[in-house]
């Protein structure tokens, strides 16, 4: 019987997930990753009790692994260094990078597990990573650094599955999270108040910068560049008689450019620390995203070492810098990187 480790959040997906694989015929062990302290944060001491509480109605082993100083090391320093460099991150990729895949898959292998396992929406196809049944819900976006490697060990249960019918499922078991909502917020800084955490945990006084438009002109003061992402239209404190976002930012000037809405459009990026799970010929048409929530879009990739530039056939809102591009062939997963450019 193949032993798996199943990464238990305390939330419904990961619990139906573990309960997926024991009808499987699966050995299965429960495993909740410390990685915050905080009651809001995903990995509280309340999540940990409903991981435990599904653990013992399911009678499989529940563990609890310390990562706190990983997730410090890696997604929390990469926060910081990605917001005061001027791009804006998504954690959750390099959580996904280095805990919940490549730590806990260390972890896993040395304790004598044959896979691990998560209750992310997406599927694995020979080898290949692929989207989800339920496309409302499809993860694959926040996974495409899985290597080739973690994929050979990896179990997605919920792929073939639908939100609705995964919470079935763990009210038919009187799981106590069945109706527990899912969680939104970046789980370090539950209030939303990025430049408030980045503060704090640099302890630096940061000073103000100025307000431009297209052609350089100073509009205002503004604060800090770390206050802003672009597209960016509300909380600007500054009003110049119409609409305005967020253009563009410069470190260096600490100097935020505001424009129209037209203006954050654009068809080229760049990206770099690629992470591709097929061969790309020269100029390859695919479809591409740069959000979570957007649709991929048609798009010619060109790969060079480890830098990817892609042209998409129309124009893209709001490409920013430090969020990933996603590249796919159909419903298949053929790489990404993090964005450097546009």
């Amino acid at each position: 019987m193949k032993k798996v480790l199943v990464g238990m959040s305390g939330g419904v997906d990961s619990s139906v997930a573990a309960k997926l694989l024991i009808d499987s015929g699966f050995s299965v062990t429960g495993v909740t990753l410390k990685l915050f302290d905080g009651e809001s944060s995903c990995c509280s001491l309340s999540d940990i009790e409903d991981a435990r509480s599904v653990c013992i109605k399911l009678g499989i082993e529940h563990l609890v692994f310390n990562f706190k100083d990983y997730f410090e090391e890696y997604v929390i320093d990469h926060f910081v260094d990605t917001y005061m460099n001027g791009g804006t991150p998504n954690p959750c990729i390099e959580c996904n990078r280095k805990i919940k895949f490549e730590k806990m898959l260390e972890r896993a292998e040395v304790l004598g597990f044959d896979y691990i396992a998560t209750g992310h929406y997406a599927k694995i196809e020979n080898g290949q990573l692929k989207r989800a049944v339920d496309t409302s819900k499809d993860q694959t976006y926040v996974l495409y650094m899985l290597t080739k490697n973690m994929l050979a060990k990896t179990l997605f249960p919920l792929g073939d599955y639908t939100k609705t019918q995964i919470r079935q499922i763990a009210e038919e078991n009187d799981f106590i999270n069945a109706k527990k909502k899912d969680s939104q917020d970046i789980c370090f800084v539950p209030d939303g108040d990025y430049s408030e955490f980045i503060y704090s945990k640099t302890k630096t006084n940061f000073p103000q910068g100025s307000f431009l438009d297209l052609q350089g002109n100073i509009l205002g003061k503004s604060e800090n560049h770390i206050k802003y992402t672009i597209g960016q239209r509300k909380g600007l404190g500054i009003a110049i008689g119409k609409p305005a976002y967020v253009i563009a930012k410069n470190v260096e000037n600490n100097t935020v450019t505001l424009g129209n809405d037209e203006d954050l459009f654009t068809c080229t990026l760049i990206a770099n620390d690629l992470n591709l799970l097929t061969y790309i010929s020269e100029n390859t048409l695919i479809t591409a995203k740069t959000r979570y929530s957007q649709k991929a879009s048609e798009a010619i990739l060109k790969v060079n070492g480890d830098t990817a530039t892609v042209k998409f056939l129309t124009p893209q809102r709001a490409i920013t810098k430090g969020q990933a591009v996603v590249f796919y062939d159909g419903n298949t997963v053929i790489g990404g990187g993090s964005i450097v450019e546009s």
